[in-house]
């Protein structure tokens, strides 16, 4: 088997209704590189919708030509043409034949090539693609349009492993050994008789190689044979979160004098859900899934993100603590399970926001009426098993995955489903609504089909894989544990209902809970972690994202993470990390003191320069074992808030330097805070991929990422907001981003102004060709770095 991967494309945005001709004169057409994200670079416009980010969309082809002896030899093989997702409503033409298309913008699909190419032998190969994403309140966040990820031509001798023909599993742990299973789909694509030979190896990262199977199968003219290897592998790696160890597996299918050889990652592990005891690794560890919802997109990359880019903002998430990724609220790209695999995150993986009927649109503002009514709930009766099955199939041998969801927030009342018993429920956080959208209504659909929906999406699931439990998301357990939605699953998920799971437990006792959507707060942190037969908690969100706005323009994204959209640590990530992390954190936040705020996103500073004597809030966020807080000399101290989960005092200002010291496990943290000035001068910081992790990416090309800062004279980060000028040799400038929800500056442009004093610039380099990079900001001297 051969991979050509496509990545060179024109584009075009607007619509051509003969685009789709071989001899079709594109030459004008824009040259741009898949995955390609066509909405993000172009104007912010209040006339698109404020929940997906007030960025257009429309409607765009695209056009690949692909020689064919850049394919390789094609006579005699299988080649298909495959598309990790396009956003969405696809159609395919390959050299003007129709062969087909997909609605969803998540799943991944394929096409049979062969009697095409048997036409056209010593041609060139014309791929094109109309996307329709002209419903663009079609989503409650950001999803881009386009070809977002990945394409690519395979070729296969015709004795062969079709698509996702390859199931990896770990059977059981038996001490340091471990019994794996594997199951193949050999098909045989002949219109003869044939015979093949099927050997599988497992393969450690020291190279150490386990025979899993070897045997001879006949298989007549189109047939479809399965085999099942099960072994013993001795002195077992597994796979775990702080040693994510992974395995190749490599599948050789050898007939006549052709082989095919495939080969994926996997790992080898165990796990339980437990009614009593919450999640269980590998048969003896207990773990708190301390986990982070994420959507797909990254500033200004939209829905097509570097793998690099994730690496970075993955990694930080990890240092805070973090151990588990919630896909929210669809199938993300192929590179983000790679990594949690890699990195070792487990991971909610997550099929819908909607089932059959649409939800609330909100697209000039959060609950500003009318709604809009556009989305997936139109594909749902004809695509959903389609859509669901190829989500279990395509991750499978996945070891971060542990759970598959079927939905989120389905049962929302009131959007569009309602019951009779709604005046009994709590926690209606859409209280501004008007009062006929807020109460019982006879002509909505009820409740109770979505039982019906949840019971057969789950058998669905379990057909498909019967190794991971099916779970939902809640958004309103109140009453869907009456309706019997939660019974349909193997574990139940809740959205912001800690206060719920003492009583629901005895309810349900042998069901497994888990939080699948928190707040960020430190009493929601204790609900999951004071219980046992709580498995763990999602915090919303991990990271900030475009849409789902709930200001007005030109806000066009959402603070709720851990990180902001440059990857850049809120003070949010420094609280976590200290009720998550077992390294030592320590880290000193100050605010002028007053009343208190009900707001925990209320702004708090890293700085020491206030009026002498004014009253100021100091924070700490620690774990530390013992600590020391002085001002000239004078100790302070400070007093754990058990609500809050810092530690905090209010003194006097004075000036001079506010040092902390802090201890535990013999390590010592130092941290200062000094008056900031005005800024002097831009800095940069090139971020570097760690040693152990460079392998994870290209290694012909570098996404530098590289991290800007307005400082003052003694290299304090000042909040300075400026104008960034961008120009680059030998480089692709990438985009900037500075995390600022209100800046509607088209991402296409070289130019952004920071965010109190820091932004990001991405740029694309070759490593064999010198680059360099100059910034300028008005009144500075301009930097220059060398990549």
């Amino acid at each position: 088997m051969e991979k050509y991967p496509i990545n060179d494309w024109r584009f075009y945005l607007g619509d051509n209704e003969i685009a789709w001709q071989k001899d079709f004169n594109d030459e004008n057409w824009q040259n741009v590189t898949v995955p390609h994200d066509w909405s993000i670079t172009q104007d912010f416009t209040k006339a698109a919708s404020s929940g997906t980010g007030y960025l257009p969309g429309g409607i765009g082809w695209y056009r690949a030509h692909v020689a064919i002896n850049e394919i390789g030899e094609v006579t005699d093989k299988v080649t298909q043409l495959r598309f990790d997702g396009v956003y969405k409503n696809c159609q395919v033409w390959v050299n003007g034949y129709h062969v087909g298309g997909w609605a969803s913008g998540y799943s991944s699909f394929q096409f049979n090539l062969t009697e095409i190419l048997s036409y056209n032998t010593n041609d060139e190969l014309v791929i094109a693609v109309r996307v329709d994403h002209t419903d663009i309140a079609d989503s409650r966040w950001y999803n881009g349009s386009g070809i977002s990820r990945l394409v690519t031509i395979v070729t296969s001798n015709p004795v062969m492993v079709d698509r996702y023909g390859i199931t990896f599993e770990t059977v059981a742990l038996n001490e340091q050994d471990a019994v794996v299973k594997t199951k193949t789909a050999v098909t045989n694509f002949t219109a003869k008789k044939a015979t093949a030979v099927i050997k599988q190896t497992l393969t450690d990262e020291d190279g150490t190689v386990v025979t899993v199977g070897h045997e001879e199968v006949s298989l007549l003219a189109g047939e479809v044979c399965k085999i099942q290897f099960e072994t013993t592998v001795k002195d077992a790696k597994l796979w775990q979160v702080q040693s994510p160890n992974l395995y190749t597996l490599t599948t050789s299918i050898i007939s006549g004098d052709k082989a095919n050889h495939y080969e994926e990652k996997v790992g080898i592990r165990t796990f339980a859900f437990t009614a009593d005891n919450g999640f269980i690794l590998n048969d003896t560890e207990n773990l708190k899934l301390k986990g982070v919802c994420l959507h797909e997109d990254a500033g200004c990359f939209g829905t097509a993100v570097p793998k690099a880019v994730w690496l970075r903002r993955l990694l930080k998430l990890k240092e805070a603590g973090c151990n588990a990724i919630r896909m929210a609220h669809n199938p993300h790209a192929q590179i983000l399970y790679d990594l949690c695999d890699e990195l070792g995150f487990f991971v909610f993986d997550e099929a819908f926001d909607e089932w059959e009927n649409p939800k609330n649109k909100w697209w000039q503002g959060h609950n500003v009426y009318p709604p809009k009514y556009e989305g997936y709930a139109k594909d749902f009766p004809v695509w959903h098993k389609k859509d669901l099955v190829d989500m279990v199939l395509r991750n499978k041998n996945h070891p971060s995955i542990i759970a598959w969801s079927v939905g989120n927030e389905i049962d929302y009342p009131n959007d569009p489903y309602a019951n009779d018993l709604f005046n009994e429920m709590e926690g209606n956080n859409d209280a501004n609504k008007p009062v006929e959208e807020r109460i019982y209504n006879p002509n909505r659909p009820d409740t109770r089909r979505l039982t019906t929906i949840a019971k057969q999406l789950s058998e669905i699931v379990h057909k498909e894989d019967a190794t991971r439990p099916t779970t939902l998301a809640a958004a309103f357990p109140e009453l869907s544990y009456q309706t019997g939605l939660v019974d349909s699953v193997d574990v139940i998920g809740y959205n912001y209902k800690e206060h719920l799971y003492e009583k629901h437990h005895r309810l349900f006792p042998n069901k497994p809970f888990i939080g699948s959507e928190n707040r960020h707060s430190y009493q929601n942190w204790l609900a999951v972690k004071d219980n046992t037969y709580i498995a763990g908690q999602f915090l919303w969100t991990g990271i900030d994202y475009l849409g789902e706005s709930r200001g007005v323009w030109p806000k066009h994204g959402t603070y709720r993470g851990l990180l902001d959209m440059c990857g850049y640590e809120t003070m949010m990530f420094y609280k976590r990390k200290s009720w998550w992390s077992e390294e030592l954190t320590a880290r000193l936040f100050t605010r002028p003191a007053k009343e208190k705020s009900e707001d925990p996103w209320e702004a708090v500073y890293r700085k020491w320069n206030y009026s002498e004597g004014e009253q100021v809030e100091i924070r700490l966020y620690t774990n530390a074992a013992s600590f020391e807080l002085k001002v000239n000399e004078e100790r302070i101290a400070l007093t754990f808030d058990e609500v809050e989960g810092y530690y905090s005092t209010i003194v006097p200002f004075v000036a001079g330097p506010l040092i902390l010291t802090a201890h535990k496990d013999g390590k010592t943290i130092i941290d200062t805070l000094k008056a900031v000035g005005q800024g002097q001068r831009l800095t940069a910081n090139l971020w570097q991929v760690p040693t152990a992790f460079k392998m994870l990416l290209p290694q012909d090309e570098v996404i530098q990422q590289i991290e800007l800062s307005i400082v003052d004279k003694e290299e304090n980060l000042t909040d300075t907001n400026q104008v960034i000028h961008f120009e680059g040799e030998n480089c692709e400038f990438l985009g900037f981003e500075n995390g600022d929800m209100d800046d509607i500056t088209n991402y296409g442009e070289k130019y952004r102004r920071t965010r109190n004093g820091r932004a990001i610039c991405y740029v694309k380099t070759k490593v064999d060709m010198k680059a360099k990079a100059v910034f300028s900001v008005a009144g500075f001297h301009d930097l220059i770095i060398t990549l």
